[in-house]
This record gives C-alpha cells, structure tokens and sequence, in this order.
C-alpha cells in the first residue's frame, strides 16, 4: 500500500508555532472582506476588465468594444467592482469614464502573476 505523505502522524502540539500564527491573524471581519476581495478576482471577465483599465481611463463603450460583449453585461461587471471599492468613476458631460481606484490592484495582479509565472516554470 502506497504511503501519503500528506498526513502528519504526529499528535503533539507545537504551542509556540500556534500562539505565533494567532498572534498574527488578522480580525475576522477582516478575513471575511479579504475573502470578499478575492472573490471579486474570480471572474475572468472582471480580471479583463481590470487589466483594460491599467492603461487608461475607458467608458462602458470602450470596454464593451475591447472585450465584445453588451453594455450591460459590462455595467454589471463595472457595479461588482465599484461595490469592492477597485474601479472609481468620473463623469464628463454624458460619458462615464472609469478608472482603478488606487495602486494596490496593480500590485495584487503583479503578485499573482508572478505566483502563475513561477508554477509554469516548475
């Protein structure tokens, strides 16, 4: 019989190591709201969207254009990413214009795509 080497065997508590990580946990309705975030991140059209907008400042016309799909679907998409606070808007005039809501989504991307780099390396 073939031996997992995932199942720890062992029964003794390495108290140091657990009051560590719990020292360090975050609140949970904090975790709670990451999970949320991460979420968010998990529809690839979003991600499209999301990437689109790392360049320029674009309307619902020009997103719905890049990635052909209806206005709609992309205002829906655009609501999902207001509500989690990553894309912000400006008028002008009648036009809409949407935007990143800061840095830290960049960075976001930048970490989980050198994480999926790395994987393809192995």
């Amino acid at each position: 019989m073939k031996e997992d080497l995932n199942v720890c065997d062992c029964k003794e508590i390495h108290e140091e190591v657990v009051v560590e990580a719990k020292n360090k946990m975050p609140q949970e309705e904090m975790l709670y709201d990451l999970a949320e975030l991460f979420k968010v991140f998990g529809d690839t059209t979003r991600i499209k969207i999301l990437y689109a907008l790392f360049s320029n400042e674009m309307c619902v016309c020009d997103i719905a254009n890049l990635l052909g799909m209806t206005h709609s679907a992309i205002s829906h998409q655009l609501r999902v990413l207001k509500q989690a606070r990553l894309v912000k808007f400006r008028k002008e005039g009648k036009v809409v214009f949407y935007s990143l809501d800061d840095s830290h989504i960049s960075q976001i991307f930048d970490c989980g795509l050198n994480h999926i780099q790395e994987t393809y390396k192995r």
